[in-house]
């Protein structure tokens, strides 16, 4: 008997209160359709109400997927608890989302995207939750905010410190779905799925495990449904004895405005050549400057922003392959992609799914991580989570609290401070026009990373900048580096709303950085 059928048939038993997980990350895997009858179905029905959704990385985009946004209405959904959320350009419309979230209409949380799998994980064992140091001394820890987005949230609190054989911990209480709605490419007649146009799996076999063993209900959308025994059994990420419902969605995007592109799903390897490197500015002396941080041999996480550009700077010198870039959506080598295709990369190794690469990330398991940042206190700690004048502008921390929560060596990147008008002539930063907004601070708006932490951990901490180079010290955050054609009292250490130590070694970033052509990286 096949398990296909429309998707408004695949969303009609869903029940008033039902706690739905949805896998996806942005448009990557995103099961869009099967969203949008769930929320036609609130507007003609006025069912189901009062919906719980789970989202360990965001659903949609501002770009063709709606995703959380087909459900964010009165009435609809009470509680979101989610890794990320959609995030767009400051002067877009907020997603429906993000306006219920500021409008306390909504029970929002934002926790770690590690964390949230391992939730469910806990719940598809039938054990009480999670146990973590992930978040700690972060706005995830309820010592700070728990993780609470609005003050709907804060009066129902979700994190708490326990004491567990001597230490202190955060419980995560785990999650149990009654629904899990996932997306595949193919599915057999039994519900047999397979990812292969797929760029990644994110964690759809573990939701749909939690769903399964909870007594819950999993839907799966896919691009084309075919005859049993066409899926090896090789090929199938997730059995069919998991899935109850499959509706077919010919049309669906591979992730954010892209149709297809083989390469994201390992299916034709780029030519090398095929890759835009970055243009030669400001941006890419930072990019050049992190990749000076790394050693052959290595794997790195990468992450939005400037720090994404790295890939391509080894591309350029003639190094691609010397590190290893291990993404959070679960990609293992080849170029991590740019823009829309964030999340995606292009030639990968291989494929792991997100709560493995998670449970490598919060262990501290690889070598280096390159993040961004929007401001950094000083203590060192950073906000990438939350800008308070525009929220939906930013993606909230996603996986960055699991990735840095232990990791050995982290290097931060970005400008020195927002809205400045600077160029590079004659092998010299010039600065024309100072920037609006400070981004080095006496106390960051939200701690998604803590300096305080990290010292005590023994973490390796670099922030690079256009600048200038700083380093974490015991005694507080230090210029090691500058810029040459910077003025260190004027460009820096008076451009930053928190004083700064100097190293009494202080040393001129590499000069090569500062020209145009390749300057000779060595690993």
């Amino acid at each position: 008997m096949t398990k296909q059928t429309t998707a408004a048939n695949a969303v009609a038993g869903i029940p008033d209160g039902a706690v739905v997980a949805v896998n996806s990350s942005s448009g990557l895997c995103c099961p869009d359709a099967v969203l949008a009858a769930l929320g036609a179905r609130f507007d003609e029905t006025g069912h189901p109400q009062n919906l719980t959704s789970i989202h360990p990385i965001a659903a949609g985009d501002f770009f063709g997927t709606k995703g959380v946004d087909h459900i964010a209405k009165p009435g609809c959904l009470a509680r979101i608890i989610g890794g990320s959320y959609p995030s767009g350009p400051t002067k877009a419309e907020p997603p429906l989302i993000w306006q219920m979230i500021t409008g306390n209409a909504v029970e929002a949380y934002n926790l770690p995207s590690g964390i949230i799998f391992d939730m469910l994980r806990e719940g598809a064992g039938q054990r009480p939750g999670v146990l973590s140091k992930v978040g700690m001394g972060t706005f995830v820890d309820p010592d700070l905010e728990g993780g609470a987005m609005n003050a709907a949230a804060r009066s129902k609190p979700i994190v708490r410190r326990e004491q567990f054989d001597g230490e202190d911990w955060l419980y995560f209480k785990a999650l149990r779905p009654d629904v899990a709605i996932i997306r595949a490419t193919t599915a057999d007649q039994r519900g047999n799925l397979s990812f292969e146009s797929e760029g990644a799996y994110l964690g759809a076999m573990e939701m749909a495990l939690a769903a399964r063993n909870c007594g819950g209900v999993v839907i799966a959308q896919v691009r084309r449904v075919a005859a049993n025994g066409s899926i090896r059994p090789h090929d199938v990420r997730v059995p069919g004895i998991f899935v109850d419902h499959v509706v077919e969605a010919p049309d669906m995007l591979q992730t954010t405005a892209t149709p297809y592109d083989p390469a994201i799903s390992g299916e034709l390897i780029r030519p090398l050549d095929s890759f835009q490197l970055p243009e030669f500015n400001a941006q890419k002396v930072i990019a050049r400057r992190v990749a000076q941080e790394l050693n052959e041999g290595w794997a790195v996480n990468v992450g939005f922003g400037v720090s994404a550009n790295v890939p391509r700077i080894f591309l350029e010198e003639g190094l691609h392959g010397a590190v290893t870039w291990v993404i959070e959506q679960g990609a293992v080598g080849g170029i991590p992609l740019l823009d829309f295709k964030f999340g995606c990369a292009a030639n990968a190794e291989a494929f792991v799914a997100s709560p493995h690469q998670f449970a490598y990330f919060q262990a501290g398991g690889f070598d280096a991580s390159l993040l961004s940042f929007l401001e950094i206190d000083a203590q060192g700690s950073v906000n990438v989570s939350r800008l308070a004048a525009t929220p939906h502008r930013t993606a909230g921390a996603g996986g960055f609290v699991d990735i840095t929560t232990r990791a050995k060596r982290i290097i931060f990147s970005g400008t020195f401070n927002a809205g400045a008008k600077v160029r590079i002539e004659d092998g010299k930063l010039v600065i024309d026009r100072e920037g609006h907004t400070a981004k080095i601070v006496p106390e960051v708006d939200q701690v998604s990373f803590s300096g305080k932490r990290a010292v005590e951990q023994g973490q390796n901490a670099t922030y690079v900048t256009e600048r200038c180079v700083l380093v974490l010290r015991a005694d507080g955050l230090t210029v090691t580096e500058i810029a040459p054609g910077v003025d260190l009292q004027r460009d820096i250490l008076d451009q930053a709303q928190t004083p700064l130590l100097v190293s009494d070694q202080l040393q001129t970033m590499d000069a090569a950085l500062f020209q145009p052509e390749p300057f000779g990286l060595k690993v």
